[in-house]
This record gives C-alpha cells, sequence and structure tokens, in this order.
C-alpha cells in the first residue's frame, strides 16, 4: 500500500484508490504507486475484478503540472515521459476485468487512467477531457492512442485539438463512457458490475482481454491468429473440461469455475 495509492479487496473485488488529495494530482510517486497497485491486483488470486475509482469528490484532475513545468526536454524524454507511459501500460495490462468509476473531474491524466480500464461508468455531473493542448502540450500516457480507439480519430481530435471538457450525457453518447449513473451510485455501480466477473472462468477472461486488446493493434489475419492460440490453448484449463461437461450434463448456466 502507497502513500497514494491504496488497494482495498472485498468478495472478490480490488478496488484501486486513488487518494492525494485534494485533486488526486498524478505526479511520479503517484504514478509508480499505481504500477504496484497494478501488479498486485494483477497476481492475487483472490481477485476476480478491479475498480479504479478516485473518491466521491474527484476521479483525477490530471498530471501533477507543478512537478512537470520546470522540466526539461532531456528530464521528459530521458525519463518522465516513459514513465507516463510504463504507468498507464501496467494498468491495461491488468488481466482481469477493469472498470473506472469516475466522479467530479477525469482530465488528462486522469481521463487516460480512466482509458486503461475495459469499462467505464461515470456521474452524471462528471466531466472528462484531454486538455493538454491547452498547456501547449498533447497527451503523454496514452491518451492520443487509446481515445482514438475507444472513439474513432476524428471524435478524439475534437476533444484533443480543442481540449474541451465533456460532460458525461456527451461522453455516452460518444461512447467514452458506458453508463451514467447518479453521482452517489458511481462507486457501488461499479463495484456491483465488477461483481458479475467474480468466481467466472478467470482463465478465459484474461484470454478474451488479451486477445480483443493484443487484436486491436495487428492486421485482421493476425488477429485471428492470436484468437485461434488463446481459443485452443483453454482446452488445457480445467473450466473448459468442467463447464462443457456441465453444459452437456445439466445445460447452460449451471458450471462452477476454479480459475484453473
Amino acid at each position: 500500500m502507497g502513500e497514494f495509492v491504496r488497494v482495498e479487496v472485498e468478495d472478490g473485488v480490488a478496488t484501486i484508490r486513488l487518494d492525494r488529495p485534494k485533486m488526486n494530482a498524478l505526479d511520479a510517486q503517484m504514478q509508480r504507486e499505481l504500477i504496484e497497485a497494478a501488479r498486485q491486483v494483477g497476481e492475487d488470486d483472490t481477485v476476480g475484478a478491479v475498480v479504479l475509482y478516485g473518491g466521491e469528490r474527484v476521479f483525477a484532475a490530471g498530471a501533477d503540472i507543478k512537478e512537470m513545468a520546470p522540466m526539461s526536454y532531456a528530464e521528459m524524454s530521458a525519463g518522465h515521459s516513459r514513465l507516463l507511459q510504463d504507468f498507464t501500460k501496467a494498468l491495461a495490462a491488468i488481466p482481469k476485468p477493469v472498470i473506472a468509476a469516475i466522479t467530479g473531474y477525469a482530465l488528462g491524466g486522469g481521463l487516460e487512467v480512466a482509458l486503461t480500464a475495459d469499462f467505464r461508468v461515470a456521474g452524471e455531473g462528471a466531466k472528462v477531457g484531454q486538455p493538454e493542448i491547452q498547456l501547449g502540450i498533447i497527451p503523454g500516457a496514452g491518451g492520443t492512442q487509446r481515445l482514438a480507439r475507444l472513439i474513432g480519430p476524428a471524435k478524439a481530435k475534437d476533444l484533443i485539438f480543442s481540449g474541451r471538457h465533456v460532460r458525461s450525457a456527451e461522453a455516452l453518447l460518444i461512447g467514452l463512457v458506458d453508463r451514467v449513473v447518479p453521482d452517489a451510485d458511481v462507486y457501488a455501480e461499479a463495484k456491483k458490475w465488477a461483481a458479475t466477473f467474480v468466481g467466472g472462468p478467470a482463465v478465459a477472461l484474461r484470454a478474451a482481454k488479451q486477445a480483443i486488446d493484443n487484436g486491436l493493434e495487428v492486421d485482421l489475419a493476425t488477429g485471428l491468429e492470436i484468437e485461434r492460440v488463446q481459443f485452443a490453448a483453454l482446452f488445457a484449463t480445467e473450466d473448459q473440461k468442467n463447464a462443457m461437461k456441465s453444459f452437456v450434463e445439466e445445460g447452460p448456466g449451471k458450471a462452477k469455475f476454479t480459475g484453473r
């Protein structure tokens, strides 16, 4: 457990909690703690799904600009820009379903953290965006790449070129978030969604996530080969044997999974 990031596990759902008052500005220490949190939940076999959460007031207002402002090109190129990429890559690589619970602001690096999740639940009052252009820079923690893949290049360019803040209703319309609920219900809704994956076929869920995410980076033929290899590998698991036996003998929906 870090100073600004902590992991809480309850009934198979892990919460990675961002807690750096007052706006969860993502400084280098927090980014390193997020790498460790991602490793921890990924390796914990008791965890079936993960929620990323910044608290009732704000998800994360962005990177720590006071920390970044005095950095030189050499400092940014050799070190910090790599850390920005590394911590979001670590979150995106968590081999389990991940849901971002967005309250208040998720801006700049905060939205880039949310983009690493598989799904996003936003409060009715939430605002998201990539305002880096207003600082004379561009998103550096995956925003230009993950946002374009999620909502398409034209919509991503609109948000990145303008730096404007998007309310949750518009974010839902363009596919930037998946559900919008009352602000007070965001965390509970994300946990409820995450709980649906607990006790499921963990190896198959991991394979599905890897096949989809890795397949998006390659041509169709290569993506189909990734799928074929993952599909075939699942026939070496206990879950596949037990679930198919259960289907034949008892019908669908009655299988119990061990995650092996």
